[in-house]
């Protein structure tokens, strides 16, 4: 079973147990992550799950796509090379853990 690390603005680390299958986004809503808004439910719509990848977690991701990409232009905090939307990081089988570092905002 994957496990997603959670890293808040502040340092604090919180590591929460995933479903292969289940992405960054909805694991951190339904365990109540602070700092992940998700206003569009997972759509790529918003840019209010933004996460910076730690680097040891980006090469487990595939690429951005173009729809990610141009989402990620709208984001509220400052886009990072490690930039990505937690709705589109879905967890695969033999991923150990993804480390994500949650923005100062996402609104």
């Amino acid at each position: 079973m994957p496990s997603i690390t959670y890293v808040q603005p502040d340092g604090t680390r919180q590591s929460i147990n995933a479903d292969v299958g289940s992405t960054v986004m909805a694991t951190a809503v339904a365990h109540g992550v602070p700092g992940i808004v998700a206003e569009c439910g997972g759509s790529a719509m918003c840019a209010t799950c933004h996460v910076y990848v730690d680097a040891d977690s980006l090469a487990l991701l595939p690429p951005l796509s173009e729809v990610e990409d141009a989402m990620l232009a709208s984001a509220a905090s400052e886009r990072r090379d490690s930039s990505r939307l937690g709705c589109q990081l879905v967890l695969a089988a033999g991923m150990d853990t993804l480390v994500v570092n949650i923005p100062e905002r996402q609104v």
